[in-house]
């Protein structure tokens, strides 16, 4: 009796301990106020291109960095930047790793368990790439993968035992070489060996697919070729992913472990002339002046990010847009130099004129059904927001609308000067836990800015805060409290046109 009396005692006493004194790790998530985003540290590690794209060690404390500048010049530089990031306040380059040995320029990196992930294109951009994988400790070489072409972005599965490149397979500027667009799936535990897919195996859906939004065009139409994978997110559990294809605006849904495309989503349209996604059409109105415009936009997302609850992978997409412009096919014209169906727009003069829709950028490639010349639609390039999709059935469940605009306008990061393009253009977007919530971060490159949405209800995303970074952010990278070096989780931004990376964190409650 006494020995059950004295365990029991010691059961109560260790449970009131625990909950009494919870691990600093855990009290610092409980505690954390992601409305309270505030810059920390800075560094400028070069010019034009010289940040594009992050990647942290928490093993090492190393922020690894792409870096290119001076493309096609005698001084061009491929390199990745090595920073010590003990301190995100008082971050140092410490050195680079070199990527000339591979190919051309590094377009993105990735890490997980002391391994980084680069892609690296080809010297000729339409030739197949690499992923070279490197030790975050002293950056050897562990293995040197070839992969499709023009590898754009690198990403590993959660449980790290897969690397996959979304390999854009982008044309030459005269269209002569248009190389098919390709997913690649390592495995690394079988020595690194690669499968590259292809969309060959959906050809026979192009139809159905083209009638719900999907884009197969440019010279010669070909379904293999004209499909430009993008950016890749993956599932928890490591076994499935989704790419956006951007160009094509839909997202590619991927069986890791078949190594199979088992759907392609088109996103369809956004229609402009419904309540709440008003917009600046025109970048002589004198400034952002929302309004109900005849005009659809292409969602075309770039960068994606999973948050699955319940059962229910939600995709989060940044509605970029982006137009085919090469030297033998350029997509777009401003609206002012092409022809309006008098029926489809019987204001047309009145549509061409200056601050309306006039110097409005749109596709030539949509809304000329018979291919006469005369438009009966307009549709312009990416959507202004960003989504949320049914990472199950493509489904869309939420768009930004026109909020991103306006809390840019409010917060005077809004240049006006894009209001016939693309606008704000979200391009990258991540999602962590902060505290108790679910939070996202949407990288806009014409904004100079990030906006921060609580979106722990991923059906009613809430805006939180607006933070200012460096020129034209590209990379978006979360680090969670636990593996974050102070402790406290951090958002490092980084810009690729000034070559700036900047670091945020939030303050506790």
């Amino acid at each position: 009796m006494k020995r059950t009396l004295l365990f029991s005692f010691l059961l109560i006493g260790l449970f009131s301990c625990k909950k009494d004194k919870p691990s600093i790790d855990q009290e610092v998530v409980l505690n954390e106020d992601p409305a309270t985003y505030a810059e920390i540290g800075s560094l400028d590690i070069g010019e034009l291109g010289a940040a594009e794209i992050s990647a942290f060690d928490p093993s090492t404390k190393k922020l690894f960095v792409v870096k290119n500048e001076n493309e096609g010049e005698a001084n061009q530089v491929n390199r990745i930047e090595v920073v010590d990031f003990v301190n995100p306040s008082n971050m140092k380059a410490t050195g680079f790793i070199s990527v000339t040995p591979y190919g051309g320029a590094v377009n993105s990196v990735a890490v997980h368990d002391g391994k980084l992930a680069a892609a690296i294109q080809a010297t000729n951009k339409q030739a197949n790439g690499k992923v070279v994988v490197f030790k975050t400790t002293d950056h050897s070489k562990i293995s040197e993968i070839n992969v499709g072409a023009l590898p754009d972005m690198v990403t590993f599965s959660p449980d790290g035992k897969y690397i996959l490149t979304a390999n854009e397979g982008e044309p030459n500027t005269d269209y002569t070489n248009d190389p098919a667009g390709t997913i690649s799936i390592i495995s690394v535990n079988d020595n690194y060996a690669v499968t590259t897919i292809d969309f060959s195996s959906m050809i026979g859906q192009q139809a159905s697919l083209t009638a719900k939004g999907f884009r197969i065009f440019g010279p010669g139409k070909n379904f293999v070729n004209d499909i430009e994978p993008e950016y890749i997110t993956v599932s928890d559990d490591s076994k499935t992913a989704w790419v956006t294809l951007q160009e094509n605006n839909a997202i590619a849904k991927i069986d890791i472990t078949s190594k199979t495309i088992t759907n392609i989503f088109p996103l369809g349209f956004k229609d402009y002339n419904t309540d709440g996604n008003e917009i600046d059409l025109s970048d002589k109105d004198g400034g952002f002046a929302p309004a109900k415009w005849p005009v659809k936009g292409i969602y075309m997302p770039d960068a994606i990010a999973v948050l699955e609850q319940n059962g229910t992978p939600y995709l989060f997409t940044a509605n970029e847009g982006d137009a085919r412009e090469y030297d033998a096919f350029s997509e777009i014209k401003r609206v002012k130099d092409i022809t309006l169906d008098p029926t489809a727009f019987p204001n047309a003069a009145e549509l061409k004129k200056d601050g309306k829709l006039d110097r409005l950028n749109v596709t030539t490639t949509l809304g000329d059904a018979n291919g006469d010349g005369v438009f009966d639609a307009l549709y312009s390039l990416g959507a202004r927001s960003f989504s949320v999709w049914n990472g199950n059935n493509g489904s869309q469940i939420f768009d930004s609308k026109n909020e991103l605009d306006a809390k840019c306008a409010a917060n005077n990061t809004y240049d006006d000067g894009r209001s016939d393009d693309k606008s704000v253009e979200p391009e990258g977007i991540t999602i962590g836990t902060v505290g108790t919530k679910k939070v996202a971060f949407v990288g806009m490159e014409r904004a100079d800015a990030v906006a921060v949405y609580d979106v722990t209800n991923p059906v009613k995303p809430v805006f939180l805060q607006l933070l200012k970074c460096g020129d034209a952010p590209e990379g978006v990278l979360f680090i969670s409290a636990k593996n974050s070096p102070t402790k406290k989780s951090l958002l490092v931004v980084s810009s690729e046109n000034d070559g700036v990376i900047k670091v945020y964190t939030p303050k506790t409650i």
